[in-house]
């Protein structure tokens, strides 16, 4: 069995070493010597050919519109994995099916690197509505907060840099860009909420606790809970009372999942019910600039500053782009 990624100073330390010294992985013994990638959900799927370009071959697993959470991988799956050198998730118990298929499917040079486990320490785990303590599985929605996507994109590149070395300066470029890329979205992001009266969110699905934290919001409820099931009515009506309390002027909605429940709770609330959110699934079609991890954030948070009553012109400024080709496939 394949033992994945786990966030520890050694183990950083280790990678960082190997990578300094020179010493690396040789890249895969296709006949073109390009890396084969796998990848979870669309937005790692973006992150990873945003630092691969067209140096690497990358393909999603996970479809996009698909509730990452519970998807089960179908058997020919296994297929690509057993092909792969490196397989990308994003840990925290995300996308479990499909790290454990991974885990039985690689060729023993091959790795599972887990980006989110990679990234914060157990000392800043999540836990909250969707994802209690009590079972054990913080929320693992950091792609959302654009300053840890940069660490995601920072593992891929050394990742990437130790398989294949003769390609490490291309991957190290295309890693400055897309850090330059998030310091815009930071800038923009953060102009764009000091117009907003109150930045609150009550969202069907908590995917944006890590992004609260950082860029000062507060969440104020996810109607989705842990089991993935509607809450109960006392639930819902703790819910209509806290939104008429805290005096927001929109609650949010998933596009993937549509909410009755929390359509509901705006009706009775009086308030605005967007459901347009999306966390994991890119906007427009696989190709154009909009498919894109900045693409899906700037969509996200211009929705959010509009419907909260603030000015997004600073997130319309930014044009929607990959720093590479992306030539990825992402399922449909």
């Amino acid at each position: 069995m394949h033992s994945s990624r786990t966030f520890t100073a050694i183990a950083v330390a280790l990678g960082l070493a190997a990578v300094a010294c020179g010493g690396g992985r040789d890249a895969s013994a296709t006949s073109d010597g390009r890396l084969k990638i796998a990848t979870t959900v669309a937005p790692i799927t973006s992150i990873v050919a945003n630092i691969a370009g067209e140096r690497a071959d990358v393909e999603g697993i996970v479809p996009e519109g698909t509730n990452s959470h519970t998807f089960e991988p179908k058997p020919s799956v296994a297929e690509l994995l057993a092909d792969a050198d490196v397989v990308f998730v994003n840990g925290l118990s995300l996308e479990e099916p499909t790290r454990e298929l991974a885990e039985t499917s690689l060729a023993s040079a091959a790795d599972i690197v887990e980006l989110g486990t990679m990234t914060i320490p157990e000392s800043r785990y999540i836990y909250d509505f969707s994802f209690p303590k009590k079972d054990g599985k913080p929320n693992p929605h950091l792609w959302t907060d654009p300053t840890l996507a940069r660490r995601y994109a920072e593992i891929v590149k050394d990742e990437l840099a130790e398989r294949d070395p003769g390609n490490a300066r291309y991957f190290a470029a295309n890693y400055e860009r897309f850090s330059a890329v998030i310091d815009e979205l930071d800038q923009a992001m953060r102009t764009s909420f000091a117009t907003i009266p109150q930045r609150q969110l009550l969202t069907y699905h908590d995917a944006y606790a890590y992004f609260a934290r950082t860029y000062g919001w507060r969440v104020i409820g996810a109607i989705q809970v842990s089991d993935f099931e509607d809450p109960t009515p006392a639930e819902v009506a703790d819910l209509i009372d806290q939104v008429k309390a805290e005096g927001v002027p929109a609650i949010f909605g998933s596009e993937v999942f549509p909410s009755p429940v929390l359509e509901q709770i705006g009706k009775e609330a009086g308030v605005k019910y967007v459901d347009e959110l999306r966390d994991d699934d890119l906007p427009g079609e696989p190709g154009a600039a909009e498919h894109s991890w900045l693409g899906l954030m700037r969509f996200d948070y211009i929705t959010m500053t509009e419907a909260l009553g603030g000015d997004a012109s600073a997130l319309r400024a930014i044009e929607p782009r990959n720093v590479a080709p992306d030539n990825a496939k992402y399922p449909q």
